[in-house]
């Protein structure tokens, strides 16, 4: 975070950016996420992705792929996010479905053109959810796409083990 200030006072007084942590300047700029690459082709962080998925639905044979990319935001990861399921799913139905759901904040208003966005998310626990839509390459209506914030240092961190661990402890596992 500090770097990305740096860099962008820098960069606003009409200097060279100068990357220090990062491998190249990150203020005003994207580039993919600075971790090793695997035989794979994919990045430390994609693989964690992938492998976390799995993790958490307990399913090794789930189709999941992804693309990391340093963007300068001060905190808050974004994603977005294709969905396939085994029926048909109509964006309605899903935002009902996250509209109950406990960690989650829809965020969703096309007529406004105003959905999940970092600087919202930040300092929040809840993951903001918005852009829900049916994936129109799928003619079949097994398809959605969405676009999620959430703040990387709440939820993505040690807030997401503190509900876990109440979760479990609410299901006497603990």
């Amino acid at each position: 975070m500090e770097e990305l200030a740096e860099q962008t006072r820098a960069v606003l007084e009409g200097k060279e950016p100068q990357p220090k942590e990062f491998p190249h300047p990150i203020a005003f700029n994207l580039f993919s996420h600075n971790s090793d690459i695997g035989p794979e082709g994919y990045c430390e962080e994609e693989m964690k992705m992938i492998k976390e998925t799995r993790k958490m639905f307990h399913d090794e044979d789930i189709g999941v792929t992804a693309t990391t990319v340093r963007v300068p935001v001060m905190r808050a990861h974004s994603e977005a996010i294709n969905l396939e399921f085994e029926a048909p799913m109509t964006a309605p139905a899903a935002r009902e479905i996250l509209a109950v759901a406990p960690g989650v904040s829809i965020v969703d208003e096309p007529e406004a053109n105003y959905f999940p966005m970092p600087i919202e998310a930040s300092g929040k626990d809840e993951v903001l959810v918005g852009r829900v839509r049916q994936d129109i390459s799928r003619r079949d209506g097994y398809g959605l796409d969405l676009w999620v914030s959430g703040d990387q240092l709440r939820k993505g961190a040690t807030l997401n083990a503190v509900q876990i661990a109440e979760e479990l402890i609410e299901r006497g596992k603990v």
